[in-house]
């Protein structure tokens, strides 16, 4: 397409949106309800065609050399398909928040004031390769009584058309419009121009992908932006603590998945525990494959278990992961700030919890941290000092999910502090006007 017929199609999709939004926001509660029904009765009634449309995306993807952790992020198992399916009934359950009136007081003149709860209007949503995105997406913007505008990665543009299809197919059967929910149908960049610099039809723009995208967008955008650039998160390991509780969901918060944004990328480890902890989560990350960044005192316990294993620099560690052999590696500056978003993990001992919220406020990127200790006071501490959108004790960092946070799904998580921070769920759509009621009050 030229530019003018994707200046023509960007204002087309603008402007439904626009003109879907004002009935998104009237829509009574039980008919936003009965459209996410009927999108999870459609995801469980076509897994095996949603398969195959997602099939053709992996197939392009490996065969254009897709990095692995891409490919993962790109696939519609029948697990994620039910995930999303269960998301859209969770968020069916939920109380309807729009058009509630809250903190309603009297004045001295007589007025009471209140906040009520409005829909945003529109969000254009730009991601990439996760096509769950396109259910997480549109159900929120379903139950919060929006109108959306989504426009996925190239490289899950059959799945996205598909479970897009199944949405359009959910808004009609339910007496919604189906413009409430537009994926946009062209795979060209220029249009992701052309949607965050349209004020007059989309109220916010929700940036989900790579760094570079999201910076991008960030820079360009003339529609506020709700964003999160990087997922350094941390799961501090504190004296005392629970040692075998600790193995266990430091494990998890990296090894369960490594391409999610709430994995564990830096493993802090307080030092009256590190000569016990380290050697056994060591042991774990070895037989996984986990290369292990290491500062000098995490280094030297590492060497005790593994006196004959080299140290390696960054660039040739990976050699040795296919053979399964511990990996260590000393650890560079760079290292603590980074998002590996794969089998790899930075590693320092601290001298306890006041070097640990030092280190996280540090280089933490702000999206998730996490506490793994016995103490009140220090678990107390960790949540109150450390200036993250989530702040954990004693569990895995990969609970940071609008899913699991009782969301129903998330739109994304967001890093800033306005307007919304976390996990983007109906409230992070929404937004809030006073209203004033009065029975002929006048301003003297």
């Amino acid at each position: 397409m030229n530019t003018s017929d994707l200046r023509t199609l960007t204002e087309t999709l603008g402007l439904q949106a626009k003109q879907a939004s004002a009935l998104m926001a009237k829509a009574p509660a039980a008919i936003k309800n009965k459209a996410l029904k009927k999108l999870a009765e459609l995801l469980r009634a076509n897994v095996e065609a949603l398969q195959i449309d997602n099939a053709k995306d992996i197939e392009r993807a490996v065969a254009a050399g897709l990095a692995a952790p891409m490919v993962d992020r790109l696939k519609l198992t029948p697990k994620v398909i039910e995930t999303c399916a269960q998301g859209c009934e969770q968020l069916a359950a939920m109380a309807d928040i729009i058009g509630e009136i809250t903190a309603l007081r009297q004045q001295p003149s007589g007025i009471r004031v209140g906040q009520m709860r409005v829909p945003i209007g529109v969000f254009g949503m730009i991601f990439e390769s996760r096509p769950n995105v396109t259910i997480e997406a549109a159900s929120l913007s379903i139950k919060s009584g929006n109108a959306c505008i989504l426009r996925g990665g190239s490289e899950a543009i059959d799945s996205n058309k598909a479970l897009a299809k199944l949405v359009q197919q959910a808004l009609t059967e339910s007496g919604l419009p189906a413009n409430a929910v537009q994926l946009v149908p062209t795979t060209d960049r220029e249009v992701v121009g052309q949607l965050i610099a349209m004020p007059q039809y989309v109220d916010v723009i929700i940036p989900r992908g790579g760094k570079g995208l999201i910076e991008r967008i960030s820079r360009e955008a003339k529609v506020p932006v709700i964003k999160h650039l990087d997922g350094n998160c941390h799961t501090y390991v504190d004296d005392p603590c629970d040692i075998a509780m600790a193995v266990k969901v430091a494990d998890n918060a990296k090894t369960n998945k490594y391409s999610p944004c709430n994995a564990t990328e830096s493993l802090l480890v307080a030092r009256g525990v590190a000569a016990e902890f380290l050697p056994l989560i060591g042991q774990i990350y070895a037989d996984k494959g986990v290369e292990m960044r290491c500062d000098p005192q995490a280094l030297e316990i590492l060497k005790q278990k593994w006196p004959l294993a080299p140290v390696h620099h960054a660039q040739t560690a990976i050699d040795s992961v296919v053979t399964k052999a511990p990996v260590l590696v000393a650890a560079s500056e760079a290292d603590w700030f980074e998002e590996y978003l794969a089998p790899i993990i930075s590693i320092k001992v601290v001298a306890g919890v006041d070097e640990a919220i030092a280190h996280i406020n540090q280089y933490s990127s702000r999206h998730t941290d996490a506490i793994l200790t016995r103490d009140h006071m220090h678990a107390q501490q960790f949540l109150r000092e450390v200036d993250s959108a989530s702040v954990m004790v004693n569990t895995s960092t990969r609970f940071a999910d609008g899913f699991e946070y009782g969301l129903g799904a998330e739109i994304g998580i967001s890093t800033d502090k306005f307007h919304a921070r976390g996990p983007v769920g109906i409230e992070g759509l929404t937004s809030l006007k006073y209203v004033v009621l009065g029975e002929g009050e006048v301003r003297v």
